[in-house]
């Protein structure tokens, strides 16, 4: 299928999920149409058909948008000597990608458009985002950060979390930008405490 030739195509992609995903926030799913999101992109519909295909296609282009700039977020947390600091940065990223793109969100985690449901191809696109969580979670089990436990399960926990928080937040359930982010600080400080060594039990 050939594609537009008169916009780069990384550039034109970027719009049109960009488009379609503000239609999904501000309107809803009976707002998002191939042709609504051209106009708001500027461009045909043929455009919207040459990258995507379809609707359908647009949907899961929108989805794996959002994954691949969480993704971009966390590649770009360096590495440091501190475990629990790296893994702390790595949620301050989750954090940045959720505001910077609140219109993609929803989609992400929720179910703004009923038809759509992540095929076993898309969910394993999208899979390295979370491995990237679980492997700082290993690193600090490794390191004596947190008490001997299942790497998986305290990601599940800890992403848990911010993504409940990131949810609060995009609906303004948390305050302004300094009263949400010293929930967030809260929060996290409380969990990671939870999972740290326990000193050990006295003897008599």
């Amino acid at each position: 299928m050939a594609r537009p030739r008169n916009r780069d195509y990384v550039e034109l992609r970027h719009e049109l999920v960009d488009a379609g995903g503000r239609l999904l926030a501000a309107e809803g799913p009976s707002a998002l149409s191939t042709r609504r999101v051209a106009q708001q992109a500027g461009v045909s519909t043929t455009a919207v058909y040459s990258l995507f295909g379809d609707k359908a296609g647009l949907v899961r282009e929108m989805f794996l948008a959002g994954f691949e700039r969480l993704g971009e977020a966390f590649a770009a947390v360096p590495r440091t000597d501190d475990a629990l600091g790296d893994l702390l940065a790595l949620g301050r990223a989750y954090r940045t990608s959720a505001l910077t793109n609140p219109h993609l969100y929803e989609l992400m985690f929720g179910r703004p458009v009923p038809e759509f449901r992540p095929d076993a191809e898309t969910g394993a696109l999208i899979q390295p985002t979370f491995d990237t969580l679980v492997a700082a979670v290993v690193r600090c089990v490794n390191e004596g950060v947190f008490e001997p436990a299942e790497p998986l399960d305290l990601a599940v926990r800890i992403n848990a979390l911010a993504h409940g928080l990131c949810s609060l937040e995009l609906r303004g359930a948390l305050g302004g930008a300094d009263e949400a982010r010293r929930h967030w600080d809260g929060a996290f400080d409380a969990l990671l405490r939870g999972l740290a060594p326990r000193p050990a039990a006295a003897t008599g």
